[in-house]
């Protein structure tokens, strides 16, 4: 077995364009419908063993580095890539390979979206290092 990260990303499609409408623009029916199905999927996972993690992402982000010695991390707003624009939330799935990675990947991607439409998210799949097999595919 070898654990995978699956990155779900925001609002893009996979040709990289602008996939569906924020989150903010949908009806409450069509974001329970949307968590339904995600709550379904994680149940999936569990039943089959391959679940480890899921998370959403809040919106607020903040750039840490080190500041030095003796003094304090030095926080800022950026500069850096806008991941809270970018990545809404992950799952962390522990499968026998990298093939079935991508189809709880793609299953995740057919998410409903509004008006119930499959949202078609891009979901990247990360393999762990360390983790078993994915560290040859690395």
């Amino acid at each position: 077995m070898a654990k995978y990260l699956l990155l779900k990303h925001y609002g893009v499609s996979p040709e990289g364009e602008s996939g569906y409408a924020p989150l903010f623009e949908w009806t409450q029916a069509e974001i329970e419908t949307h968590m339904a199905f995600q709550h379904q999927m994680i149940e999936e996972l569990r039943e089959s063993g391959e679940f480890v993690a899921v998370a959403a992402l809040g919106s607020q982000s903040a750039c840490v580095r080190s500041g030095g010695e003796d003094k304090p991390p030095v926080v800022t707003d950026g500069p850096y890539a806008e991941s809270k624009e970018l990545v809404a939330g992950w799952f962390m799935i522990d499968v026998d390979s990298a093939e079935r990675a991508y189809e709880i990947a793609a299953r995740v991607s057919s998410a409903p979206g509004r008006g119930g439409e499959p949202v078609n998210e891009l979901i990247e799949v990360r393999p762990l290092m360390g983790t078993g097999p994915a560290e040859a595919d690395v």
